[in-house]
C-alpha cells in the first residue's frame, strides 16, 4: 500500500483530504507543521507528500528545496489563490503539481492519482540491482558506477528482459520485440549474437550468468542476480 503524508495546519481540512484519499487504498499520516513532517519522512516510506506553502514553523518551499537535496518525493503543492510567484517558484524547486484553495477535494484526488500513476511509471524505468543501474527512460546504463555503452539492441534487449523480469520469453517473442519493424525477416542466431554480447557487458561471468537466463528449450528470463 502506498503512503501519503498530509502536511497541512489547517486541522479540518487535513482530516477532510486524509478522509478523501483514505478511500483509494492509500495509507494516510498527517502534520500540522515542519517539524512533525520530517519526523514522519524519517520514520516512514513516503510515496507522496501533499505540502502547504505557508506552515508554523516555515515555509513549504524552504522544505520543499531541502527535501529535493536528497529524495525525488512527488510533492503537490496546496496554495492560496494570490501566490502564483510561490506556483512558479514551486515548480522550480521541484513540485510535482499544485492546486489552489479553494478546491474540490474530488480534484484533489484527481491529481493525487494522477502524480502516483506518473511516479510509478517513473520508477519502472529507473532499475537498481547490485552493481547495475538502469534509466531506461534516460537511455544511461551503469555497472559498478561505470556507464555502460549498448547498442539499440541491446537496449531493446535489455529493457524487454527487465520489464518481463521472473518470465520466460521464447525466442519468437524476443525478436519479435526487438526487431519486428526493422526487417521482413531477421536471421535466428542475431538474438544469440545479442544475448552474447550483452552478457559480456553486464554478468561478471559471462560463462555463469546471474541476469541473463538461458532456458533451455524454452527461451531466455531475466531472473534478478539470483544464482542457480
Amino acid at each position: 500500500m502506498r503512503t501519503l503524508l498530509i502536511v497541512e495546519d489547517d486541522r479540518s481540512l487535513n482530516k477532510g483530504i486524509a478522509l478523501t484519499l483514505s478511500q483509494n487504498d492509500l495509507a494516510i499520516v498527517q502534520a500540522y507543521d515542519i517539524a512533525t513532517a520530517e519526523k514522519l519522512v524519517s520514520s516512514h516510506e513516503i510515496d507522496l507528500m501533499i505540502l502547504d506553502i505557508n506552515l508554523p514553523d516555515g515555509s513549504g518551499l524552504d522544505y520543499c528545496e531541502k527535501i529535493r537535496r536528497t529524495s525525488q518525493m512527488p510533492i503537490i503543492f496546496l496554495t492560496a489563490n494570490d501566490m502564483e510567484p510561490d506556483i512558479v517558484t514551486g515548480f522550480e524547486l521541484g513540485a510535482d503539481d499544485y492546486i489552489t484553495k479553494p478546491f474540490s477535494l474530488m480534484v484533489l484526488r484527481s491529481r493525487v492519482m494522477a502524480v502516483l500513476r506518473r511516479a510509478e511509471n517513473h520508477r519502472e524505468d529507473q532499475i537498481t540491482l547490485g552493481s547495475l543501474a538502469f534509466d531506461f527512460n534516460k537511455m544511461e546504463y551503469y555497472k559498478s558506477n561505470r556507464p555502460l555503452v549498448l547498442s539499440k539492441t541491446e537496449q531493446k534487449l535489455l529493457k524487454t528482459l527487465v520489464v518481463n523480469s521472473g518470465n520466460i520469453l521464447t525466442r519468437e517473442q524476443l525478436m519479435d520485440k526487438i526487431w519486428s519493424q526493422e526487417a521482413e525477416f531477421v536471421d535466428e542466431n542475431a538474438l544469440t549474437v545479442a544475448i552474447k554480447r550483452l552478457r559480456a557487458k553486464i554478468e561478471d561471468d559471462p560463462s555463469s550468468p546471474r541476469y541473463i537466463k538461458t532456458i533451455y528449450g524454452l527461451g531466455y528470463m531475466w531472473a534478478e542476480g539470483k544464482h542457480p
